[in-house]
């Protein structure tokens, strides 16, 4: 192979601030970026697939559920998370975005909330030892789903 890029990176082990596991659209990217930095998160082992946390409420099937958790017990075991983090994020087009709720972004909240519930209490149940946390993103910022909020930042 021919070398196309240098750089030099650590070839230490790490111990991951968070497993993160959100949508890959690139429209939220940036805030998920400094959402985590701001909330202490440097070393995330991002899981990013088309609708985040709905891989785990309402998959595709459930070899989609099974995947995403084993990417979860694969970070668990490499490298030890403080915690798991799950998100959604609004228009998402894995949820058929804001057209599927006619538009009503309040719908589309509620919607949510109950979406990152399920996928919030599917995890602590099968890692029942790691802090949990659940955001839903939109177009103005990152909000906390209610079991979130008030847990260690």
């Amino acid at each position: 192979m021919e070398k196309v890029f240098h750089f030099d990176a650590s070839e230490d082990r790490y111990i991951a601030d968070a497993a993160v596991l959100c949508c890959f659209d690139e429209r939220i990217r940036q805030t998920v970026g400094k959402f985590l930095k701001r909330r202490g998160i440097l070393r995330p082992d991002m899981i990013a697939v088309a609708g985040g946390a709905k891989t785990l409420a309402t998959p595709s099937n459930e070899g989609e559920r099974d995947f995403i958790l084993e990417q979860l017990q694969l970070s668990i075991r490499l490298h030890n998370p403080g915690r798991i983090i799950l998100l959604t994020h609004s228009d998402c087009g894995a949820y058929g975005g804001l057209a599927a709720f006619a538009g009503d972004r309040a719908l589309e909240l509620a919607h949510h909330g109950k979406e990152l519930q399920r996928a919030r209490d599917l995890v602590r149940a099968r890692f029942p030892e790691i802090p949990v946390q659940s955001f839903f993103v939109n177009f103005e910022g990152v909000f906390a789903a209610a079991e979130s909020i008030g847990q260690a930042a």
